[in-house]
């Protein structure tokens, strides 16, 4: 079984005993790592890596947008809404992906695309503290702002699925460390339509569809499911969102992704803790609708040394 077909049967449910492996290690750590492998597509090949997170493709706003917040112009609903979004649709825009594409197939890798949310993707033009006060002074001028989004965001996702990507991961912080960012009545009318957008969509083309939201989202975690997500990350145990729930509650509904928590373990020195709590998770998800992969993106104080040792019990672990 390659790694595509593990991913593919995890997710779905059919985990063969073998947990799938990654992780988000070269925002903060690339330069550290290709100077101790040679290069990060070295690390992925040395540990097994079993998917590939991939970025790239357009952007959805012109350049005149970020032009305005470099000049200290805010950018209101109505401003954002008077510029025209860059197409989707033009597929000379997708020759990175392309490229990444065949790297991580001829290693027979789950592929997923970073492919922009609603409210996350529109923190850049607005500005995350202007962007909570509008859903209260321009309800209605955002939810414009959000369908726009929505159908620019659907047909990316539909375009990254032709050219042979294995599923759309749609980014979307709405959690704080105990709640969500807004209320879950304003999830619902705000936000909620236009997931379901993409997430049918994709669905309806054959692909499988993600979503990642940090922080606490317990509030509507009943509502990921109406919406038919096959996988969520990071299922955040420092958030308040237990994995004893997960097990109970949303085992046969989705596919978790995390395991390996960036907020108070990976990076802190305690090798005795990290390698204890890297066993009590896989005790607990092995063999369950689970891929074990940081929560986010490995941060620039965790050190080469315990990067590896992490892997190293991970790997052990996941293919024993």
């Amino acid at each position: 079984m390659n790694s595509r077909e593990l991913v593919t049967k995890t997710i779905k449910g059919e985990n063969p005993g073998r947990t799938p492996v990654y992780g988000w290690v070269e925002a903060n750590l690339g330069e550290r790592i290709s100077a101790e492998f040679g290069s990060v597509s070295s690390f992925e090949d040395y540990y097994e890596y079993d998917l590939a997170h991939i970025f790239g493709g357009p952007s959805p706003y012109p350049k005149e947008i970020s032009d305005l917040k470099e000049k200290g112009v805010e950018v209101t609903p109505e401003a954002l809404l008077s510029y025209p979004m860059n197409s989707p649709d033009n597929m000379g825009d997708y020759a990175d992906i392309i490229e990444k594409l065949k790297i991580h197939k001829s290693r027979d890798r789950f592929c997923y695309m970073q492919t922009n949310g609603i409210f996350e993707c529109l923190n850049g033009p607005f500005g995350i503290e202007n962007h909570l006060a509008y859903l209260a002074e321009y309800p209605g001028q955002l939810k414009e702002a959000y369908s726009r989004q929505a159908d620019w965001s659907r047909r990316f996702a539909l375009n990254v699925l032709e050219l042979g990507m294995d599923m759309a991961h749609i980014s979307d912080d709405w959690g704080a460390q105990k709640s969500l960012m807004f209320s879950p009545a304003m999830w619902r009318e705000m936000i909620y339509p236009c997931h379901k957008l993409i997430v049918d969509s994709v669905k309806a083309a054959g692909g499988f569809v993600s979503l990642h939201s940090d922080g606490c989202n317990l509030q509507v975690t009943d509502g990921i499911v109406e919406l038919g997500y096959d996988l969520f990350h990071p299922w955040q145990e420092s958030a308040g969102m237990s994995y004893d729930l997960y097990l109970q509650k949303y085992r046969h509904s989705f596919a978790i992704m995390g395991g390996l928590c960036i907020q108070t373990l990976l990076g802190f020195g305690d090798y005795g803790r990290l390698e204890r709590e890297i066993k009590r998770v896989f005790g607990l998800l092995k063999g369950e609708r689970w891929v074990c992969c940081t929560t986010h993106y490995v941060q620039e104080h965790c050190s080469i040394d315990e990067l590896k040792f992490a892997y190293d019990l991970v790997v052990k672990l996941a293919r024993g």
